[in-house]
């Protein structure tokens, strides 16, 4: 049955659902059959010849597309990527392209013969690891940004040698391109849940099966404290252990920590938070979008200097760190400072 304008219902998820399934829609837009399996990323994402990615249901029976290198999202948000849209927006799309509703807008052809499979699997993304030890030269690689191996295992980070997706080997490490893996427990699936890190790969560095909302370096952060950095990575938590700074660090420059989250921050570290990201554009684009909704203090490290913490590390000597870390610390107890020899306060 079409609806036409004037008589077209309010169209929610729970329509569209109505409708069609939420295999039919990613197969639409996304131009992949929906099935098990690892497959390479769409192009319409990202061009890639590696098989990274995978659909999967969660507990609630959500059908969710997940790039181990990059986005994991639904149906709806697949369209938001997309099309560059909001939320409302991407259901009016949807719902127009599947002649749920009649618009003027121009129809989004399907990219492939729909296969109406239905996939059954109710389990997250699967990241497996072989873990081996430290070699003396990732140490010190991690050791040139202040790292040291104690610190590694408070934070649970592991040289890993294999890794395997979906049961599926997908990669090893070698002398030349170590891979580290930041592992952050068990889910509800008792499966468990990784973050892989691979410096020397130029693109795509990352493969993660966590959710986009998990803090890095939380289970580590005392009950309470004088303060808290919302930083960028947890590479650059870790150094800011090592100098007695509370530290800890989104997935992404973009995903914003909820309201809820930084309530709870604030709660614990006496209302100061104050937010560290890269002086590059990302991150101070993503500094001001939590200046503007949570009025969190954001400093940034001087372009001349470096882009950010741990580079500044690797950069000069330690006793002229002492004196960077003594900057931070001003900081932190004086809310008034603007700037200091390293750093602006916003």
């Amino acid at each position: 049955m079409e609806y036409h304008l004037d008589v077209a219902p309010r169209i929610t998820k729970e329509l569209l659902l109505s409708k069609n399934s939420q295999e039919a829609y990613f197969e639409h837009y996304l131009g992949v059959h929906v099935k098990k399996g690892l497959f390479c990323c769409p192009p319409i994402i990202r061009v890639d010849n590696t098989p990274t990615c995978a659909f999967y249901k969660n507990s609630r029976g959500n059908l969710i597309f997940k790039d181990f290198a990059g986005l994991t999202f639904g149906f709806v948000d697949c369209v938001m990527y997309i099309f560059s849209c909001s939320y409302y927006k991407a259901l009016k799309i949807i719902a127009n392209d599947f002649g749920i509703i009649k618009t003027k807008a121009p129809i989004n052809e399907p990219k492939i013969p729909y296969s109406n499979n239905i996939l059954k699997e109710t389990t997250q993304a699967n990241i497996q690891v072989e873990i081996q030890e430290f070699s003396k030269k990732e140490l010190d690689w991690w050791l040139s940004f202040g790292i040291s191996l104690n610190t590694l295992k408070k934070y649970k980070v592991f040289s890993i040698k294999h890794i395997f997706l979906n049961g599926n080997y997908h990669t090893s490490s070698s002398e030349t391109s170590p891979i580290f893996g930041y592992y952050k427990g068990k889910n509800s699936d008792d499966l468990e849940l990784w973050r892989l890190y691979m410096p020397n790969k130029i693109k795509y560095r990352f493969l993660s099966n966590w959710k986009s909302n998990l803090i890095q370096g939380s289970n580590q952060l005392p009950k309470t404290g004088s303060h808290c950095f919302i930083i960028k990575s947890l590479k650059d938590t870790m150094n800011f252990y090592e100098f007695g700074l509370n530290a800890i660090a989104p997935t992404s420059e973009n995903v914003m920590f909820t309201e809820r989250q930084v309530e709870k921050i604030n709660l614990r570290f006496d209302d100061n938070i104050i937010l560290f990201f890269d002086n590059d554009l990302p991150g101070v684009k993503g500094a001001h979008k939590y200046k503007k909704k949570y009025n969190i203090r954001c400093i940034f490290i001087k372009r001349k200097y470096a882009k950010d913490i741990t580079d500044l590390y690797k950069k000069v000597s330690s006793a002229v760190f002492w004196t960077i870390i003594d900057e931070i610390n001003l900081i932190v107890k004086d809310k008034m400072i603007r700037q200091t020899k390293h750093f602006y306060v916003l």
